[in-house]
């Protein structure tokens, strides 16, 4: 028996394969699905079974695409209203040689939500694994925001989905969940992404309360839900059908500006630091590893996009991400990058910085600027800057009118990421006195500036 996890990086998705013999399961597929084949074939064993812990909302899943590359059915927990999945229920089993999968009802998180137990009975019946979905996470429990008006009761289901089901399964029953550290699906997560029921009952900080300050805790939990989750929900309940990734076209500097004047969206990809220091004018900095958490705030699924990347070898790591989004509408990459394109001739723009020393500086002298926070209100009650303007980063879009346009505007956040989207979102929208403070809170912290809460 094999178990091998596939981690998607950037949305910190986990999703997993169980294989026995000749046959295997997918738990929680990615859109992407060659991966998933590549280890069947290697492994010599068709994909029979794939499940769906819950209907995600943070990523599009490939369970319909496996299928028809497949055969293999697709299961998913009762009332989740899709339509390419059998419905499954509390009891149902299912084998795969010596590999015995069992369905465990825990909503939640979602009402649909489901894990699903693994035994191996070549040596005992007793569970050696469990697949928690979102319902539990290491170090962390699944978000139960998605139905605002039943807020209370959410919580109290995933309570009792995880002290009546999970946690009774045994303290030695590895954990598996759909999502690592840095997944919008929870705040709290482990950095590491191994973990047993016994160390998370003893551990988990949420799993340290009584029903009644769990359920307070979780109803008064605060978390933001980009727009493209509604995307995903729409797309995850039918599921969409395999296809490849898309094709964009290498344009040189030329044909990558004539696109830009007829309507091409520009994302640039490269770093803060990067982007900073020359980018193409108009264009919106969406650094990889921000992407996942804010690009659904900032960029339509109707627009044609064109990426700006540090090299052509980067360009199928950046579809994939995008791809994994919902985002297909990728027609164009600059090639062979800004340096061609500042060798053009072509017009390019900088964003200043400023490091936190010199911030502090301008704290000394009391000098008249506006330092705008957009980190999470969590992150801001935390600890911020004396005087910060706090705007979310994916509420500033909407909320571009509340800051002056005759002052300094220096963006701040945790590292300087994306405090560089807020600054290429302002630069957009014609502020022209703006600059990105790189490092941010980490770099002040550091250097002991005075934080107040």
């Amino acid at each position: 028996m094999i178990l091998e996890k596939i981690k998607s990086e950037g949305i910190a998705h986990l999703s997993y394969m169980v294989v026995d013999g000749n046959e295997a399961a997918v738990i929680d597929p990615r859109r992407d699905i060659e991966v998933y084949l590549d280890i069947a074939r290697r492994e010599g064993a068709n994909i029979t079974h794939v499940f769906e812990t819950h209907r995600n909302e943070d990523y599009v899943v490939g369970s319909k695409a496996l299928a028809q590359a497949t055969g293999a059915r697709v299961f998913h927990g009762q009332g989740g209203e899709v339509d390419h999945a059998e419905p499954v229920q509390e009891g149902q089993t299912f084998e795969l040689g010596s590999a015995r999968l069992s369905i465990l009802e825990t909503p939640g998180h979602t009402f649909d939500s489901i894990s699903i137990v693994l035994a191996d009975t070549a040596f005992s019946d007793e569970p050696v694994a469990v697949f928690t979905g979102d319902a539990l996470f290491i170090g962390d429990v699944g978000r139960t925001d998605f139905y605002p008006d039943r807020r209370e009761e959410t919580a109290a289901k995933l309570y009792d989905s995880i002290f009546d089901k999970l946690l009774p399964l045994g303290d030695g029953v590895q954990l598996y969940p759909a999502h690592g550290a840095g997944s919008v699906c929870g705040s709290g997560m482990a950095d590491r992404e191994f973990s047993t029921l016994g160390y998370e009952r003893r551990y988990n900080p949420m799993l340290q309360h009584g029903r009644d300050e769990f359920i307070k805790l979780k109803r008064d939990e605060h978390h933001y839900q980009p727009p493209y989750f509604r995307k995903m929900e729409e797309l995850n309940s039918a599921a969409p059908e395999r296809h490849a990734l898309p094709h964009p076209k290498a344009l040189a500097p030329g044909q990558f500006a004539k696109r830009c004047q007829d309507g091409l969206k520009v994302l640039d990809l490269r770093t803060p630091e990067a982007f900073c220091g020359a980018h193409i004018p108009g264009s919106l900095s969406m650094p990889a590893d921000v992407a996942p958490a804010y690009i659904g705030w900032m960029v339509s699924y109707d627009d044609e996009l064109g990426l700006v990347i540090d090299e052509p070898g980067d360009i199928d790591e950046s579809l994939r991400a995008l791809y994994r989004l919902g985002y297909d509408k990728v027609s164009a990459y600059l090639t062979p990058g800004m340096t061609a394109w500042e060798a053009s001739g072509a017009d390019y723009a900088v964003i200043p910085t400023i490091s936190a020393a010199r911030l502090l500086q301008r704290y000394e002298r009391s000098e008249d600027f506006v330092l705008l926070d957009v980190r999470a209100i969590d992150e801001y009650e935390a600890g911020h800057l004396e005087n910060a303007t706090h705007i979310y980063l994916g509420h500033l879009p909407e909320r571009l009118d509340e800051l002056p346009r005759d002052k300094p505007i220096v963006t701040f956040c945790g590292s300087g990421k994306r405090a560089a989207v807020a600054a290429s979102l302002l630069s957009q929208h014609g502020f022209e006195n703006v600059e990105n403070c790189l490092g941010s809170m980490s770099a002040c912290k550091n250097l002991g500036c005075r934080i107040v809460r």
